[in-house]
């Protein structure tokens, strides 16, 4: 059962004292107080006077409220797996301020009124939510969906996640179509005649495992498809998930030419191989599957030099059911929301794979960029939306302490260095007991 959580409405004056304040935006890096009056960002400098709701952040980060660029939040049509409240409250106890949820939905967000639901399930909450549509009708892949009404009625991308846009003329019409709207299609690389109903990374491991195997080109054949036809367009593609250094190879050189695409990385593929499925656990069953050991190595070479754009979670919570079969029944999915931070502290920052910036950067910044969303400030007179982490906090992940209705992760009892503490939105805060 989901933990539940709240957040609480704002003093009219907050104080964060001693925060070290982190503005990638202009490029301020200091430890300093920081006033919160009605909402907004009042001042920033070193505190004259006593406030009586006052926070010591002595030793934590505050910095642009972090978004992840892809969850699953299953409502409507499959509440029984996650509910727009319960993601957002994972989401807001994993320390992020606003999420973008994916469209296989059922029905799927192809219609405004889709989009409208959700959007009016989520105004009150502290996390801001931003729905994909869908690039197909049903995302079957035969007919575009109305794009101009869901850009209408508050879309920030396309994409038929969960199944790739199976022909390639109808996802060259809608990256034609999107270019007017600013949005991306994002894309769910994989040929599933390559994927030939596998169900882990094809490799020695299911061959040991006797397992139906999802080789690296099934990802790779897409991803080559789509970087063509983004440069044949000139529109934007996003990549979704990635998992295969042969994907981080192909958007690498297609960047270098100047082809309009960008791409993100969960932290299951930078930490986990194929070697965790070892037991048939289908807590490490996801798609794209788990890879080897060099293709992890590739990932955070893309994730250092600036290939990989965004650190996303792909947030996919099933229920107990879906899980507890054989492993070829299992769905494919995990959680993701509350150990993120966790994680990409803990095995890339921490590990200097990547600095600080660079993973705030791929958390914070670089996904409102590509779905062209406004950047939180953090100057005075600019509404608080930020996120507050304690980067040396040990801690170590109890699934059954998740808000998620999903316990569907491989890192229960994983032990992590970095925690979100909490976060700051809409004139609300939440901060984790």
């Amino acid at each position: 059962m989901a933990r539940e959580i709240t957040a609480k409405v704002l003093p009219q004056k907050l104080l964060l004292k001693n925060a070290r304040l982190i503005d990638l935006l202009n490029k301020r890096d200091e430890v300093t107080d920081i006033i919160i009056s009605d909402g907004k960002i009042d001042t920033i400098g070193k505190a004259t006077t006593t406030v009586a709701d006052t926070i010591d952040l002595k030793g934590k980060i505050v910095t642009h409220g972090l978004i992840d660029m892809h969850v699953h939040l299953r409502e409507p049509g499959r509440e029984d797996k996650e509910t727009i409240l319960t993601g957002c409250n994972a989401a807001m106890a994993g320390g992020f301020t606003a999420v973008a949820c994916m469209p296989n939905t059922m029905p799927p967000i192809d219609t405004a009124d889709t989009v409208h639901f959700i959007k009016s399930k989520a105004q009150n909450h502290l996390v801001d939510v931003y729905p994909v549509g869908c690039v197909s009708k049903k995302r079957e892949g035969k007919e575009l969906a109305e794009i101009g009404h869901l850009v209408e009625a508050g879309v920030v991308g396309i994409s038929d996640d969960g199944d790739p846009v199976y022909n390639a003329e109808i996802m060259r019409r809608a990256l034609e179509y999107v270019k007017m709207y600013r949005i991306p299609v994002i894309e769910h690389a994989e040929d599933k005649q390559l994927s030939n109903k596998g169900s882990m990374n094809e490799g020695f491991t299911s061959t040991r495992l006797g397992l139906r195997g999802i080789p690296n080109i099934s990802e790779e054949v897409v991803v080559a498809r789509d970087i063509l036809l983004a440069e044949y367009t000139g529109s934007h593609v996003h990549i979704a998930h990635i998992s295969t250094g042969g994907t981080v190879r192909l958007v690498r050189e297609a960047k270098k030419r100047g082809v309009n695409v960008t791409c993100e990385v969960c932290p299951h593929h930078f930490t986990l191989t194929d070697a965790a499925v070892e037991n048939y656990d289908t807590f490490a069953k996801m798609n794209p599957p788990l890879r080897e050991s060099k293709d992890l190595e590739e990932i955070k070479r893309g994730l250092q030099d600036g290939t990989i754009d965004v650190i996303a979670t792909d947030h996919a919570p099933h229920t107990v059911e879906d899980k507890e079969c054989e492993f070829d029944q299992a769905a494919f999915g995990i959680t993701g929301l509350e150990t993120c931070i966790g994680i990409a502290f803990n095995d890339l920052v921490h590990k200097n794979v990547i600095s600080l910036h660079s993973a705030l950067e791929k958390m914070a910044i670089a996904p409102r960029k590509i779905l062209n969303l406004p950047i939180p400030q953090l100057t005075p007179g600019s509404p608080a939306n930020l996120s507050i982490i304690d980067p040396e906090k040990t801690w170590t992940y109890d699934v059954t302490r998740t808000c998620s209705k999903g316990v569907n992760t491989p890192y229960n009892g994983y032990t992590m260095k970095g925690k979100a503490f909490g976060v700051i939105n809409k004139g609300k805060i939440f901060i984790e007991e």
